[in-house]
């Protein structure tokens, strides 16, 4: 099974400087609920040292669920504040998940982890800067060539003309 690398870096978020993905995020690529992780991680609480896992404060979880519009209608939302993990801690839950489907988000994860590295390196660079806006210039071009052609040819264009 094959995760797009892009639905899981959406999945990825900065969070006191550091990288970390929800623990319900995890659980939909798992295909577990949440409270299954959660139960694993109590069970195995010494491979999940601060540095790999924490829970957010309610501050925290109201800026991100802005960010990402999220909220179950009708339960009242969250009871308990949501668990994240970081990179570390996203390849310890393999040694406590133990199923095939596991081993293989986790993968996916770990590389899509690795690809924001390289980006970062990259931004930090001049070099690395012009080949970034590339990537991004290339992706905005593959999108209007999808675009373009389903778009009305009497829609009325805006911005400069070329005469």
């Amino acid at each position: 099974m094959e995760f797009p690398l892009e639905s899981i870096q959406n999945m990825i978020y900065v969070i006191r400087g550091q990288r970390v993905m929800l623990d319900s995020d995890l659980a939909i690529l798992y295909g577990v609920e949440t409270k299954r992780i959660n139960e694993q991680v109590k069970r195995n609480r010494e491979r999940f040292p601060c540095d790999f896992m924490f829970q957010l404060c309610k501050e925290e979880y109201e800026v991100l669920k802005s960010q990402i519009a999220t909220s179950k209608k009708g339960s009242g939302g969250k009871q308990k504040m949501p668990y994240v993990f970081t990179e570390n801690g996203v390849a310890m839950l393999s040694s406590v998940l133990r199923s095939k489907r596991a081993i293989e988000v986790n993968i996916t994860i770990m590389r899509t982890f690795t690809r924001l590295r390289s980006f970062l390196a990259m931004e930090n660079s001049s070099e690395g800067t012009e080949k970034l806006f590339k990537i991004v210039f290339e992706r905005l071009d593959d999108l209007e060539d999808r675009i373009t052609p389903n778009l009305s040819p009497k829609r009325r264009k805006i911005g400069l003309k070329n005469e």
